[in-house]
């Protein structure tokens, strides 16, 4: 994205590669998987013109440090809370997508006072998207039960034919490939194949202590006091359960809707979700 400036963010512990353009209320949009901070640049134009838009690469993915160790989405909230600070924020609006949401999650549970609006595109909570998936529709998902299993074999045998792991999600998840051209596919399979113990450790974590910290909200009635716009494809009909529902049991003052776009729908419907960023921000 050369008309955004780009800085590297010592925030929480580590360092972040953050694209910033526009100017006025500031929106953090925070990537998913298998992708980068590049997945935003037709949706971060579009905001620009009336917002301040901050891109990071998530902890462990692009030109971010990969350190060992905590990849909980607590941790990386706090990253994109302590990122937004150093740049002279102490309060925007957030959306994540895939990965990128399920941190936008926990960074509305943690810090209701700094996310004042939040989208999540195309997930589920956690323990939520652990609960649904069940039978043999579960085989969706095999990236997750592989990625969660203990250090060491998920990361060898993702190492061992990295390209085609990663570009196979890239091409089953999009419904228009033109949205996803060979340059930007390019970057994504090049970081993905530089960050694979990170990634995993990622996944990893979605098994193991963010199923504790979401488990620990539900359990004290913790939800999402800000708006909230999901953007999902219909897979919960395709799957057997009501994702509206799900979501509505998480959040005060919820707008669900579903897209006839692919997985990558900011890279695939840029207007329908810039739109909506809009929308939710005005809320």
């Amino acid at each position: 994205m050369n008309e955004f400036a780009y800085h590297r963010i010592h925030a929480n512990g580590v360092t972040l590669n953050v694209a910033v353009a526009g100017s006025g209320t500031p929106v953090v949009l925070l990537h998913g998987f298998p992708q980068t901070h590049l997945m935003w640049r037709k949706v971060a134009r579009e905001l620009a013109g009336e917002h301040t838009v901050i891109c990071p690469d998530l902890r462990g993915y692009g030109e971010s440090d990969k350190p060992d160790g905590d990849y909980s989405k607590r941790t990386m909230a706090a990253d994109a809370v302590a990122v937004a600070r150093e740049l002279g924020y102490s309060r925007f609006g957030l959306v994540g997508h895939d990965r990128g949401a399920l941190v936008a999650f926990r960074a509305g549970l943690d810090h209701p006072d700094v996310v004042s609006h939040l989208m999540c595109l195309d997930v589920l909570p956690t323990l939520d998207m652990w609960e649904v998936m069940h039978g043999t529709s579960a085989a969706v998902g095999f990236h997750l039960y592989l990625m969660a299993q203990p250090a060491g074999l998920p990361e060898r045998m993702i190492a061992a034919a990295s390209d085609e792991f990663f570009g196979y999600f890239l091409d089953l998840w999009v419904k228009d490939p033109a949205a996803i051209p060979p340059e930007v596919r390019s970057v994504y399979l090049e970081a993905s194949r530089r960050a694979i113990p990170s990634i995993v450790a990622d996944y990893r974590a979605s098994a193991t202590i963010d199923v504790t910290h979401d488990s620990e909200d539900l359990a004290q009635g913790n939800k999402l006091r800000m708006p909230v716009t999901v953007i999902q494809q219909d897979w919960g009909a395709a799957l057997g359960f009501d994702a509206a529902a799900r979501w509505k049991a998480w959040t005060t003052d919820l707008h669900h809707q579903t897209t006839t776009a692919g997985h990558f729908m900011a890279e695939e419907a840029p207007d329908e979700i810039s739109t909506a960023i809009r929308a939710l921000l005005k809320r």
